[in-house]
């Protein structure tokens, strides 16, 4: 009795010793620390690496090679794991994107994926690939996240160990470079990821810098005007509150819209979020019609209660998508089908944004704070201190935008052959771009510069330019050769925040134009706008050029 005793023991150790053995090798740095230190990079790779030796539903892609050489991975999870686009449309899944560590002194994100990643495969929610692609970059910004020091982020709750640093190799912010495009990072994720796989939705997940709260959780979506408001409408009426109630009653996570008091003396004056500009990641996915989601951890609360609100927010995002694939493919279909209809239509009614102002939503929000100690700093300006005493405020969200200034939606654009890096920049967007195989004269609008503006101050490596002038209805004579943009595709909301001169982050901003302002490079008189606005649909010989 006493040995067949034994002989049942003996492999119940076994089976728990090799699980403890198994589950150490699957564990991130953040866990095997008890949360006091971040996963370095070569440590992702070798977490991924184990996991492919136990699961045949994962593939690991290398994005491109960082500005300090290296390599990002593109993790795929499927069931079963598509080796291409054309295999993804023969299951009938839509691809989901999450982003991890793009600012990499905010490291919540890589290692919530990376449990999840786990999870999914060798743990309880495998189910979420049963109607959903996962496509993940754990670690989008390795240059930084090297860079590891306990003075990074001294401000944020933790790790102890330290983290690493928010801009790139080129010490550039990722989170201002999709509209110029100048980094190996977002270049690559828009051709291999964006354009390639086309998700239905994308994730970014960030940490706060922002106001006190107790909730450590907080969310947006894009919201540029200049999009198919529909989709991010969807995402706060129905996504946003199902995960929030499931997060709240199933984990006791509270979570709050993004954003930070509009004046930290008064808080009741109101709650705002970040920008309206596409050169952000949530809203230049927005632009493009897509779900766009912004995950913002709260940099005051534990490191670990970070993660695992960051976990359960992404696992529960999942959990919704993996329920409502057909509704949400469908919207998404649908607003490339209106997009492409109106570049062909005689409708000349819609607009495109030039100037917006951020409004509030008809209802208030709950903010669950702190009371506030109001003083003066060396220079006399009143400045707020945390108090230890709560205080919830109940205050209007600014977390909607409007236009204030807006133009006729144009129906093409046409610019010169000699603007190759233009037409470059375009494609590398994954705009459609043609040229003219026949010289042509057609009514056309062009920009007048009346003034052109030169920040003093740099910004991202910029000094951005603004213009002023007015649009002139002309004849003109096109040549063949001339680069054609319709907008009678999906990306003709993107296009015309690219091209138009007026646009507050477009590629005027970005000094791609100032060259092409001036009639001489040693005066300062003002030429011609290069890029024509056609307003009325025009059937015109033209041939694709991918760029070129």
């Amino acid at each position: 009795m006493k040995q067949s005793w034994k002989f049942a023991i003996f492999p119940l150790i076994f089976l728990w010793l090799s699980g403890a053995l198994w589950a150490g090798e699957l564990l991130t740095r953040a866990e095997k620390s008890d949360y006091t230190e971040t996963t370095r990079y070569a440590e992702v790779i070798d977490f991924l690496k184990n996991l492919q030796t136990k699961s045949s539903e994962i593939r690991v892609l290398p994005l491109t090679k960082s500005t300090e050489g290296r390599t990002i991975p593109l993790v795929i999870l499927g069931s079963p794991v598509p080796s291409s686009p054309k295999e993804l449309r023969r299951l009938g899944k839509p691809a989901i994107y999450i982003q991890a560590n793009i600012h990499a002194g905010e490291v919540e994100g890589k290692e919530a994926v990376l449990m999840l990643i786990r999870e999914i495969l060798l743990g309880k929610s495998h189910h979420l690939l049963d109607n959903q692609v996962l496509l993940i970059t754990p670690i989008y910004n390795p240059d930084g996240n090297e860079k590891i020091s306990k003075t990074n982020r001294t401000n944020q709750h933790g790790p102890k160990g330290g983290v690493g640093v928010r801009y790139n190799g080129q010490h550039l912010d990722l989170n201002r470079d999709y509209i110029k495009l100048e980094s190996p990072e977002n270049l690559a994720a828009v051709e291999k990821i964006l354009n390639f796989w086309d998700p239905m939705l994308l994730m970014d997940l960030h940490t706060t810098n922002g106001s006190y709260h107790i909730e450590p959780l907080t969310y947006a979506t894009a919201h540029n005007p200049n999009g198919d408001t529909r989709l991010p409408a969807y995402l706060r009426e129905k996504l946003f509150p199902h995960v929030s109630r499931v997060l709240e009653k199933e984990y006791g996570i509270l979570s709050i819209p993004y954003g930070f008091f509009r004046d930290s003396t008064d808080p009741g004056k109101g709650w705002g979020t970040y920008g309206h500009q596409p050169y952000y990641g949530t809203n230049y996915w927005g632009l493009r019609n897509r779900f766009s989601i912004l995950d913002e951890n709260y940099a005051y609360a534990d490191f670990k209660t970070r993660v695992q609100a960051c976990y359960h927010f992404v696992e529960q995002i999942l959990e919704f998508t993996n329920k409502h694939t057909e509704e949400m493919v469908r919207m998404v279909a649908d607003a490339d089908a209106k997009t492409v209809a109106y570049g062909t239509s005689p409708d000349t009614s819609k607009k495109f944004g030039t100037e917006f102002k951020a409004v509030a939503f008809e209802k208030p929000i709950l903010i669950r704070g702190y009371d506030f100690e109001i003083y003066k700093d060396k220079r006399g300006r009143q400045r707020a201190k945390k108090l230890d005493s709560r205080h919830d405020y109940t205050v209007p969200f600014y977390g909607d935008f409007t236009v204030t200034k807006a133009i006729p939606l144009a129906k093409g654009y046409l610019f010169p052959a000699y603007l190759k890096e233009i037409a470059a920049k375009l494609s590398e967007h994954g705009i459609l771009v043609e040229k003219l195989t026949q010289s042509v004269k057609i009514s056309v609008e062009a920009f007048r510069v009346k003034k052109a503006e030169h920040s003093k101050r740099m910004f991202q490596g910029h000094l951005p330019t603004t213009l002023q002038g007015e649009y002139e209805k002309s004849e003109v004579e096109f040549p063949e050769g001339t680069y054609f943009v319709g907008m009678d595709q999906p990306l003709a909301n993107l296009a015309a925040y690219l091209l138009e001169p007026t646009s507050d982050s477009g590629l005027v901003f970005w000094n791609f134009f100032d060259r092409y302002l001036y009639i001489s490079q040693w005066g300062r008189q003002f030429g011609e706008f290069p890029v024509y606005r056609l307003l009325e649909p025009t059937p015109l010989a033209k041939m694709v050029t991918n760029g070129q």
